[in-house]
C-alpha cells in the first residue's frame, strides 16, 4: 500500500480505540450518578419491597379485571347476536372430521358401485348359460300347445301376435286361446270401422268437444266461487305411491343383518337379470315360432301369409298421418347447417354468452320474520329475498335440471324478474344457468339492435336461437330490460334501436315450446310500469317481484361481505348498526360500497386496523337509495297484474270468514250489555 493509505488506516484504528475508552468512561459516570439518586430517594436505606409489590399488584389486577370485563361484554354481544362469534370463518375440528368421513364414504360407494357393475354382467351371463336353454324349451312348448288348442277350437291355426302388441306376452297373459283369437279379430274390425267413420263424424265431434269444454270451464268457475281455491292433485303422487309400494314389498321386512358393509345383494340382482334374460330369449323364440307357424300353415292349412300385407297397409297409413303433421310445423330456415356452425355464429354475434359462475346460495338473504306481525295490522309485507331464492329454485332450477320434473310439473315457459336496480336480477339469471348447466342466450333489445335487420333477418335470428336452444337443452333465453319490448310509447332516443322487434314474435315462440323442451325465457326489468300491461302479462305469466332487502337480509349480507374478506369490525360500530343505517339501499349498493373501501391495501391492514362504520357509510352515502315512492310504484303495478289480482282475491276470501265471526261476537256483546242494563 502507499504511505498515505497506511497513515489513514492508523488514524481510523486510533480514533476507534479512543472512542471505546470514552464510552466506557461515560458509562461509569452514569452508573455513579444513578446510585447517588437512588440513595437520595431512600435516605440512604435499602428499597421498600412491600410498597413495590403493592404497586405492581395494583397495576396487574386492574389490567386483569379490564380484560375480564371486555371478555364478558364480548360474550354478551355474541349471545345477543350483535357481534359475530370468534373464529367464525375457521373450519372446526368436528367439521373436518365430518368431511373426512364423507370422503371415505364416497370412496367406499365408488368401490361398491364398480363391484355391482361387474356383478350385473357376470350374473346375467351365468343365468343365460345355466337357465337359458330351459327357459327357451319351456316357452316353445307352451307356444306349440297354444297352436294346437287354437287349431282344435277354431279349426285353423291362429295369427301370431305382432311384436308391437307384445308378441308371445299376449299368449302368456293368462288368457284362453278363444279370448286371444276374439281380441285379434276385434282389433281388425275396429281399424276398419275407424277408417270408414272418420269423415262423417269429424265435424259433429268437434262441435260436441267445444260445447263440452265450455261447460267444464263454467262448472269449474262456479265451483271455485263456491268452495274457494283448492290445490290440484300432484302429478308426482302416483310415482311416490309406486315407490312406497315397491319399498314395502322389497325392503321393509328384508333381513340385512348379514350385509353390514352394504354390498350388492346377489338374489335381487338375479331376480332383475332373470327377467331381462327371459325377455331376450322370448324375442328369439318369437322369431322361430313365427317361422314354424308359417310352415305349419303352408303344410296343413295351405293359407297364405296375410300378415305382411296388413303390416304394409298400417305403415302407409302411418306415413300419411306423419306428412300432415309435418305440414303444420314451422319451416326450418337452416336445414343444411349443423348445430356446431349455428352455435359458432351465435357466439361470434354475441347472442350466446358465457354465464358467470355464481351459485344460488351466493344470493344472500333471510326470511321475513315480521310478515305475520305486519298482516295483523292490515299491512301486506313485501316478499323476502329467501322467498325469491326459493321461487327461482322451484320455477327455474328444478324443471330445467330434470326432464321428468319438467314434463310432469306445471309448465313454466316464461319468467319475469322485476325490481329496482341492484337487487340481483342478473345474478339470479347467471345462478340459474350455473346450477343447471344451461346455455345462456341474450336477446335484450340493446344486444340485438342492428343485428339481422328486417323481418326475414329477425325470423332467421329466432329460428337459429331456438333451434340451438332446443337441441342443446337446458337453455335460458334472457331478455334484459324487457319492458322496452312492450313499450307503450317508444322514446325518441331509442327509436333507432327498434326495441319492439320481438313483441309480435314472442307469443308465437311460447306456443311452439312444448313440455319436452327444457327452454326457459327469463325477462328482467327495472321499470315494468313503462310497458303495456296486457301483452306484457300474456308473455310473462309468472312474475317474481324482488324488493330491496329488509333488516335481516342486510345483516346477513354485511356479515357475509366482511367475513368473506377476512376482516372484522371494530367493537364500537357493530354489524347490526350497519344493517340499520343502510336501510333503503340494495345489495348492489352495499357490495359497491364494500368494494370501494376494501382495496388490497386496506385488506392487508385489517388485522391491525379493523373496519369502522364511518368508512363504509361514507361510501354508501354517495349513492341514491330506493325511496318509498319507487317501492309503492312496484306494488301498485303488481296489484294490476293477473297474479296480483288473484292474490288480492284470495286474501279477501280468507278475511271474509274472520270478519263474519267478529260481527257475531260484537252482536253477542251488545245483547249482553242490553240485558245487564235492564236488570
Amino acid at each position: 500500500m502507499t504511505f498515505e493509505e497506511a497513515i489513514r488506516i492508523i488514524q481510523i484504528s486510533e480514533r476507534a480505540r479512543q472512542g471505546r475508552i470514552r464510552a466506557e468512561f461515560m458509562k461509569q459516570i452514569y452508573l455513579e450518578e444513578k446510585r447517588e439518586r437512588q440513595a437520595r430517594l431512600h435516605g440512604g436505606k435499602s428499597p421498600n419491597l412491600d410498597a413495590s409489590a403493592v404497586c405492581i399488584q395494583k397495576v396487574w389486577r386492574g389490567y386483569i379485571q379490564m380484560k375480564r370485563t371486555e371478555k364478558i361484554r364480548e360474550e354478551e354481544m355474541i349471545f345477543l347476536g350483535m357481534n359475530p362469534p370468534p373464529h367464525f370463518p375457521r373450519i372446526s375440528a368436528s367439521l373436518m372430521q365430518a368431511q373426512r368421513v364423507e370422503a371415505m364414504r364416497c370412496e367406499v360407494q365408488e368401490k361398491h358401485k364398480e363391484e355391482y357393475k361387474k356383478a350385473l354382467v357376470a350374473i346375467k351371463n351365468r343365468l343365460r348359460e345355466m337357465e337359458g336353454p330351459d327357459i327357451k324349451e319351456s316357452l316353445q312348448e307352451q307356444i306349440r300347445q297354444w297352436f294346437i288348442e287354437c287349431r282344435h277350437i277354431t279349426g285353423k291355426f291362429p295369427d301370431y301376435p305382432d311384436e308391437e302388441d307384445g308378441g308371445s306376452i299376449v299368449i302368456f297373459s293368462q288368457k284362453t286361446p278363444e279370448q286371444v283369437a276374439a281380441e285379434l279379430a276385434a282389433k281388425e274390425e275396429e281399424l276398419q270401422k275407424k277408417s270408414k267413420d272418420k269423415g262423417k263424424k269429424g265435424k259433429k265431434e268437434k262441435e260436441k268437444k267445444k260445447k263440452g269444454k265450455e261447460k267444464e270451464k263454467q262448472e269449474k268457475k262456479d265451483n271455485e266461487e263456491k268452495e274457494g281455491w283448492k290445490m290440484a292433485p300432484s302429478n308426482f303422487l302416483p310415482i311416490m305411491e309406486e315407490g312406497n309400494n315397491w319399498y314395502k314389498d322389497v325392503w321393509q321386512h328384508r333381513e340385512e343383518g348379514w350385509n353390514f358393509h352394504q354390498e350388492y345383494d346377489p338374489e335381487l340382482v338375479k331376480e332383475e337379470k332373470r327377467k331381462e334374460v327371459k325377455e331376450e330369449i322370448r324375442v328369439q323364440v318369437d322369431e322361430l315360432m313365427r317361422q314354424e307357424l308359417k310352415n305349419l300353415k303352408l303344410a296343413v292349412d295351405r293359407e297364405k301369409d296375410k300378415k305382411k300385407r296388413s303390416g304394409k297397409k298400417k305403415k302407409k297409413k302411418g306415413t300419411k298421418g306423419g306428412k300432415k303433421k309435418k305440414s303444420k310445423k314451422e319451416k326450418d330456415l337452416t336445414p343444411d347447417r349443423t348445430i356446431d356452425s349455428l352455435y359458432k355464429e351465435l357466439v361470434e354475434g354475441g347472442l350466446l354468452i358465457k354465464p358467470k359462475t355464481v351459485k344460488l346460495s351466493d344470493y344472500v338473504g333471510e326470511y321475513s320474520y315480521l310478515g305475520t306481525t305486519l298482516r295483523q295490522v292490515d299491512i301486506e309485507p313485501m316478499p323476502s329475498l329467501a322467498d325469491v331464492r326459493q321461487l327461482i329454485a322451484l320455477y327455474g332450477i328444478l324443471p330445467l335440471g330434470s326432464q321428468a320434473l319438467h314434463e310432469k310439473s306445471p309448465l313454466v315457459k316464461a319468467l319475469l324478474l322485476a325490481g329496482p336496480a341492484g337487487v340481483g336480477k342478473k345474478m339470479l339469471v347467471h345462478a340459474l344457468c350455473t346450477e343447471t348447466g344451461a346455455n345462456l342466450f341474450n336477446l335484450s333489445a340493446s344486444n340485438i339492435a342492428g343485428k339481422y335487420p328486417g323481418k326475414s333477418g329477425l325470423q332467421m335470428l329466432l329460428n337459429m336461437v331456438f333451434k340451438v336452444a332446443k337441441q342443446l337443452q337446458p337453455s335460458v333465453v334472457w331478455i334484459g330490460d324487457t319492458e322496452k319490448t312492450f313499450y307503450k310509447k317508444v322514446p325518441k332516443a331509442e327509436k333507432e334501436m327498434e326495441p319492439k322487434r320481438l313483441k309480435k314474435n314472442l307469443p308465437r315462440i311460447l306456443k311452439s315450446l312444448k313440455a319436452e323442451d327444457r327452454v326457459l325465457i327469463v325477462g328482467t326489468t327495472t321499470r315494468p310500469f313503462d310497458a303495456d300491461l296486457r301483452p306484457f302479462c300474456k308473455v310473462y305469466k309468472k312474475i317474481i317481484l324482488i324488493p330491496r332487502p329488509d333488516y335481516a337480509s342486510r345483516f346477513a349480507l354485511w356479515k357475509h361481505i366482511i367475513l368473506q374478506n377476512g376482516g372484522s369490525l371494530s367493537k364500537s360500530p357493530t354489524i347490526s348498526c350497519l344493517a340499520k343505517m343502510s336501510d333503503g339501499f340494495t345489495q348492489g349498493h352495499i357490495i359497491y360500497a364494500a368494494q370501494t373501501i376494501l382495496s388490497e391495501r386496506r385488506i392487508r391492514q385489517l388485522n391491525r386496523k379493523p373496519l369502522t362504520a364511518v368508512e363504509l357509510m361514507g361510501a354508501l352515502a354517495r349513492q341514491d337509495p330506493v325511496y318509498k315512492e319507487e317501492e309503492d310504484m312496484f306494488k301498485a303495478w303488481y296489484a294490476k297484474t293477473p297474479l296480483g289480482k288473484a292474490r288480492a282475491k284470495a286474501l279477501m276470501e280468507g278475511e271474509e270468514p274472520g270478519k263474519a265471526k267478529g260481527k257475531g261476537k260484537d252482536k253477542g256483546k251488545k245483547k249482553g250489555e242490553k240485558k245487564g242494563k235492564k236488570k
